[in-house]
């Protein structure tokens, strides 16, 4: 078809392109809502791989998708966000709104962590799994009822013991840490802080001692300390 004695022809947009893009969009949408639905009704973190098997998607798609609602909601500043927890996501409100849900529900607002549990979860952080008696080596201090409260709080778990003298149970963090200081996973920490001269004189006097009980540590507590700058 010619306009006005012009030679070339109009070029109109193809129906059946048009007719496959909105397909695609309609199908990206649906899947959005299909994920939102399964992380709204559980309540809880889902795996990646449950959200594979009941949407029939692959990973990379899923883990596409999970990204970009919780993007969405992040930049419009809605009402809840998306946690990404190691291989979990889970819907939670926003920070923002924490007031607002406490007043609604009554939620007692949890005390904050004092500096003797601060530090003991730090050691216990870049330093697991270790024991109580390494975290007692480090502050100098007796941290039994610094670690009974940390584990109270379930931002530390048991998880074996040490195959030592006595048996001391062996620490690490748990998801619930994870969450709390907002992290996807451990390798989020920030650089080992450096200690102090005092810390560091406990840490080289306790591996020179010959006599008396010996503390074993685990491998990488050994290799951790080892690497403490002096």
């Amino acid at each position: 078809m010619k306009s006005n004695g012009e030679t070339g022809p109009l070029t109109a947009p193809s129906p059946k392109r048009t007719e496959l893009e909105k397909g695609t969009s309609m199908e990206r949408k649906e899947i959005e809502a299909a994920v939102e639905a399964i992380l709204f009704a559980s309540g809880e973190p889902v795996q990646v791989e449950r959200i594979c098997m009941a949407l029939g998607l692959n990973r990379k798609a899923a883990e596409k998708t999970l990204q970009t609602l919780g993007d969405y909601y992040a930049y419009e500043r809605r009402g809840i966000r998306l946690l990404h927890v190691e291989d979990t996501w889970q819907l939670c409100s926003a920070p923002d709104c924490a007031e607002a849900v406490r007043k609604a529900f009554e939620i007692r607002k949890p005390a904050k962590l004092s500096q003797p549990a601060l530090e003991a979860l730090t050691i216990i952080a870049y330093y697991q799994p270790t024991t109580r008696a390494f975290v007692d080596q480090i502050r100098g201090v007796d941290s039994a009822y610094t670690v009974s409260l940390l584990l109270q709080r379930k931002l530390i778990e048991e998880c074996g013991k040490l195959q030592a003298p006595g048996r001391p149970r062996l620490y690490r963090t748990t998801k619930q840490f994870l969450r709390a200081f907002h992290l996807t996973s451990l390798d989020d920490l920030p650089e080992l802080p450096e200690w102090n001269e005092e810390v560091q004189a406990r840490l080289s006097e306790k591996e020179e001692q010959e006599n008396g009980p010996q503390i074993s540590l685990p491998l990488e507590s050994r290799a951790a300390a080892q690497r403490i700058p002096s």
